[in-house]
């Protein structure tokens, strides 16, 4: 009878090894990969989608995040990214307004802290705010934790001023990871790229309103969603009739919310 209880109890523990290492080998397999990756797109011609990076949108997708969208659509997503307030976006709000179109503004932490009062309106006028992290930050190069901190105390800040919980995220400089972009999904987030943009976030680089209505409107496709800075002058100055004349081609804007895939 002891004989048999030992040999009962070898083979059990025998089991809970195996179990053990297949649990570890498994989880192994499942690691993902924190090579930074750096979105892009190349621009489509005659208004045909842009053209993603494969690779770059399986992480994307994987992770239950959006980047264009429905090919035979015409729906456009406008948004915008507002590190800090330059004095633009009260006219920004102003011009949606009149339009009668609304946009998703990706905030920092500096900008809910030194102009709520436009987040507040942002809201009040039906635009979406997502979460752009407290400090700009890359996240490939944060610990898990210090991701976490960098988007929930964001989420908690504007929570806390607007009583708005925000449910959609850009990555800073367009970074990521495979790591990165499963902790932001778990925190209940849509991470948001981008398939229209032009080089407007260089503040030294304005007075070319013309230049950058161009580079959108020449490149609008089926699904576009569309990166603009709030702390450009020229997205101000270009703003009205960019709008009136994607509507005029057939485009209608349409709020992160009605996404279609």
């Amino acid at each position: 009878m002891k004989d048999r209880m030992i040999r009962y109890s070898f083979i059990f523990l025998i089991l809970v090894v195996s179990i053990l290492q297949f649990s570890l080998a498994s989880h192994a397999d499942q690691e993902l990969s924190n090579q930074t990756l750096a979105w892009g797109f190349r621009r489509g011609e005659n208004h045909e989608q842009a053209v993603l990076d494969n690779e770059l949108l399986k992480v994307i997708e994987k992770s239950n995040g959006i980047a264009m969208g429905n090919p035979n659509v015409k729906n456009i997503y406008l948004t915008f990214d507002a590190g800090y307030e330059a004095g633009y976006t009260e006219d920004i709000l102003k011009v949606l307004k009149e339009n009668n179109i609304t946009a998703t503004f990706f905030i920092t932490a500096h900008y809910v802290n030194t102009a709520s009062d436009l987040v507040k309106q942002m809201i009040q006028n039906g635009n979406i705010v997502g979460n752009h992290t407290v400090n700009h930050a890359c996240l490939p190069g944060l610990s898990d934790d210090e991701i976490k901190e960098e988007i929930m105390k964001l989420h908690n800040s504007v929570y806390e001023v607007t009583g708005y919980e925000m449910t959609y995220f850009r990555p800073p400089r367009g970074e990521f990871s495979e790591r990165t972009a499963s902790i932001v999904e778990s925190l209940g987030y849509t991470s948001v790229l981008w398939s229209n943009t032009y080089d407007d976030w260089d503040d030294s680089k304005q007075g070319r309103s013309d230049y950058g209505k161009k580079k959108i409107l020449d490149n609008l496709h089926n699904g576009a969603i569309i990166l603009l800075h709030s702390t450009s002058q020229d997205n101000l100055t270009m703003l009205d009739s960019l709008i009136k004349e994607a509507k005029e081609m057939g485009y209608e804007f349409k709020s992160l919310d009605e996404f279609e895939k």
